[in-house]
């Protein structure tokens, strides 16, 4: 998924400031090694965007999203906790990550996206950073059926009401591309970034 050209600094710490001043300036966080111990910030050669207006949404995606009560920032303790499951693969998101973008969600830049069934179980969702037009999708996670994808759908649509313009995913994966995810060179991806942020 990335390269060694992706992993641009390692160190530091989590502290708000710090996070918000990586994530303008292209940055994210995310543990190096097995361990997850040492904190790297990576900034993608090929950076994996979801341009707002070309979402690909399916028909079972359609059908998916009446099944499920979609909410902003109603748990976002839950849902940073479901993305950091140990029972998922791949999982990076440790202790000290979960403390440090709580607390960015205290101060009002972290945010997340609930996808409810109709019982009102929890069971997608996913979480990000918000500054100006700009957001950056961390994880997201699902326990139903196109739980995640419903939370995504709605997103977008929210950005797109709100007049925002960048919706960052990191990396592609098959997955993603499925949904309208392309990738956009570093500089190019740069650029969106300063439009999208903006004076925020």
């Amino acid at each position: 998924m990335w390269s060694n050209d992706d992993l641009v600094a390692a160190g530091a710490d989590l502290e708000p400031s710090t996070l918000v001043r990586a994530y303008r300036s292209g940055l994210f966080p995310m543990g190096i090694g097995r361990t997850n111990r040492q904190i790297g910030w990576w900034s993608p050669a090929a950076r994996g965007i979801l341009p707002l207006d070309t979402m690909r949404i399916t028909r079972s995606m359609r059908q998916s999203a009446r099944r499920y009560t979609v909410s902003i920032d109603t748990c976002f303790g839950e849902v940073i906790r479901a993305c950091a499951s140990p029972t998922r693969e791949s999982v990076w998101i440790t202790r000290q990550f979960i403390d440090a973008y709580e607390e960015l969600h205290r101060l009002g830049w972290a945010h997340s996206v609930e996808a409810r069934n109709a019982e009102g179980h929890l069971v997608g969702g996913l979480y990000g950073v918000r500054i100006g037009g700009f957001f950056a999708g961390e994880s997201m996670f699902h326990i139903q059926r196109d739980a995640s994808k419903v939370a995504l759908m709605h997103l977008a649509a929210t950005m797109r009401a709100a007049g925002m313009s960048l919706l960052d995913v990191q990396w592609s994966t098959p997955h993603l591309a499925s949904l309208g995810v392309v990738e956009v060179p570093r500089a190019e991806y740069l650029g969106l970034l300063a439009r999208a942020v903006g004076n925020s």
